[in-house]
C-alpha cells in the first residue's frame, strides 16, 4: 500500500491498540517502598501511570521523579495505544517519555513467538548520529533492570561491529536513516515485525534532506493502522504536519511551546562589546572566571574553527564539535566534554542541537543566531532538571539586527549591559 493509501484508510479497519493491563508483579529485592515520591498538586509522578517494577526501579536510579509536560501529556496517550504528533524541544524529557512508554508496552507484553533475529519491535528513527546514540545511551539506561535489547545503527561508525549486533533478538533498533537503509537492503534488517515506530526531531530531519529515505523506511513498516506511532518536532510547519498526517492514525496532539519563559532557571546576560574586541572578553572570561562546563555557540563553521585554535592557543581547555570534525572525533569529544575532560566546547547550531549533556553551568552566544528559535534551543542545554544555568551574549555590530528579534520571539526584553570591569 503506497503511503498517500495510507492516510486514507478507515479508522475502523485498524488493528484495535492494545489496552493496557495491570503489571505483572515479579519478585525482586526492590519496590516501590524504596521509590517514595509525595504527591504535589499540578504535578505528575510516574507513580500515577502504573508503569511495569523494572521500569521503576530505572527510573528512580536515574534519579527522575516528577514527569516533565511533555512525558505527562504523552504518557496519558500513548500508554493507551494511541498514536501521537509532539512538538517539544530538545531538554524537555521527551526521549524519556518515548522510551517509558515503549517498554511499559513490551514488559507488559509477552515476546511475540518466533521473534527473528533483526527484526526490531520498536524502531526510533533520529537525524543525526550523535542523537540516535544519544537515544540508545538513555534507552539502556532504562532498560537495565529489564532482558529488553536495545542497539543501534548509525553512519559513521563499525558497519561489521554494528551487523553483528543484529544477530540476535532486537526489541529497541535506534537508526540514522541512511545506514538503516544499508543494513535493509542487505537483508541484515526486517522491518515487518515493527509495532512502534518514533520519528524524533522530524523537522531536524525535513531540514537535511532525509524525508525520501524516511518515507521509504516507513513503506518497509506495517501500515499505520497496525502499528503505533510517535513523530516529535521543534516546530509545527505545513510540511510537518502534512508528514504527521501521511504517517499517524488520529493523533493525540501535543505541544510544549518553544519559550524561554520554561527556562526560569537560567540567569540570561547580553554583554554589548564591539566585534573586534570579542575575542580578549571570551578569553578574558574563560580565564578569570570559574566556569565549569561552557559551550560556546558560533554561527559558522569556520568561526568555530577559528574560536576552537584561539582558547586552545589561550590554554583553555577546548575542543570543537562542527561539520567539519570527523564522526569518531566528534563521539569522542563529546564523552570527554560528559567527563569533564573538557571545560569548553565551540559548536554550530546543527552540532549543537540534540545533545544532550548534564551540568552545563554556561553557554555562550558568540554571535546571535540568524534564527530566534536557535536562541532557545542554545540557551535550553544549560539550566536542566531544576539546575542553575547561566547565558551570555555578545552582541556586537553584526549581531544587532538579530536581538529585537529575539526579544520578540520570547517576548521578554533582554537587558543589556557593558561587560564586567577588567575583562577586556
Amino acid at each position: 500500500m503506497s503511503e498517500s493509501e495510507q492516510t486514507t484508510a478507515p479508522a475502523q479497519n485498524r488493528k484495535p491498540k492494545r489496552r493496557r493491563r495491570k503489571p505483572r508483579r515479579r519478585q525482586s529485592n526492590w519496590d516501590l517502598r524504596q521509590f517514595q515520591v509525595p504527591a504535589v498538586a499540578g504535578k505528575w509522578r510516574f507513580h500515577d501511570f502504573d508503569l511495569p517494577l523494572p521500569l521503576m526501579r530505572a527510573i528512580h536510579a536515574q534519579g527522575f521523579e516528577y514527569c516533565t509536560p511533555i512525558q505527562a501529556e504523552a504518557l496519558r496517550q500513548t500508554l493507551l495505544g494511541g498514536d501521537i504528533v509532539g512538538k517539544a524541544q530538545t531538554g524537555t524529557g521527551k526521549t524519556a517519555a518515548f522510551l517509558i512508554s515503549v517498554m511499559a508496552y513490551f514488559l507488559e507484553e509477552p515476546i511475540p513467538n518466533g521473534q527473528k533475529s533483526g527484526a526490531p519491535r520498536a524502531l526510533i528513527i533520529a537525524p543525526t548520529r550523535e542523537l540516535a546514540l544519544q537515544i540508545e545511551k538513555d534507552a539502556k539506561a532504562l532498560a537495565r533492570f529489564t532482558q529488553l535489547n536495545v542497539a543501534s545503527v548509525v553512519g559513521g561508525m563499525d558497519y561489521q561491529k554494528q551487523r553483528e549486533s543484529l544477530g540476535s533478538k532486537i526489541d529497541i533498533l535506534v537508526a540514522t536513516p541512511g545506514r538503516l537503509l544499508d543494513f535493509h537492503q542487505k537483508r541484515d534488517i526486517d522491518l515487518n515485525e515493527v509495532e512502534v515506530l518514533v520519528l524524533d526531531e522530524a523537522d531536524r530531519m525535513l531540514s537535511m534532506g532525509f524525508i525520501p529515505d524516511v518515507k521509504r523506511i516507513i513503506r518497509y513498516t506495517p501500515k499505520k493502522e497496525e502499528r503505533q506511532t510517535f513523530l516529535f518536532s521543534a516546530t509545527f510547519t505545513d510540511d510537518i504536519l502534512n508528514l504527521a498526517s501521511q504517517w499517524t492514525l488520529n493523533p493525540a496532539h501535543v505541544e510544549i511551546e518553544v519559550t524561554v519563559e520554561n527556562q526560569a532557571d537560567i540567569d540570561q546576560r547580553v554583554y554589548m562589546v564591539s566585534d573586534d574586541d570579542k575575542q580578549r572578553l571570551l578569553v578574558n572570561l574563560l580565564q578569570q572566571e570559574s566556569f565549569e562546563r561552557v559551550m560556546v555557540f558560533g554561527n559558522r563553521r569556520d568561526l568555530v574553527r577559528k574560536l576552537d585554535d584561539l582558547l586552545k592557543k589561550a590554554g583553555v581547555s577546548a575542543a570543537m564539535l562542527s561539520g567539519d570534525v570527523p564522526q569518531n572525533q566528534r563521539i569522542k569529544t563529546l564523552e570527554s566534554f560528559r567527563e569533564g575532560e573538557i571545560q569548553v566546547l565551540v559548536a554550530t547550531d546543527v552540532a549543537g542541537r540534540g545533545i544532550h549533556i548534564e551540568d552545563v553551568s554556561h553557554v555562550i552566544n558568540y554571535t546571535l543566531p540568524e534564527d530566534p528559535e536557535d536562541y532557545v534551543h542554545r540557551i535550553g542545554r544549560t539550566g536542566r532538571a531544576g539546575a542553575k544555568g547561566v547565558s551570555i551574549s555578545f552582541v556586537g555590530e553584526e549581531d544587532a539586527f538579530s536581538l529585537p528579534e529575539i526579544e520578540r520571539y520570547i517576548n521578554d526584553k533582554l537587558p543589556c549591559v557593558h561587560p564586567p570591569e577588567g575583562m577586556l
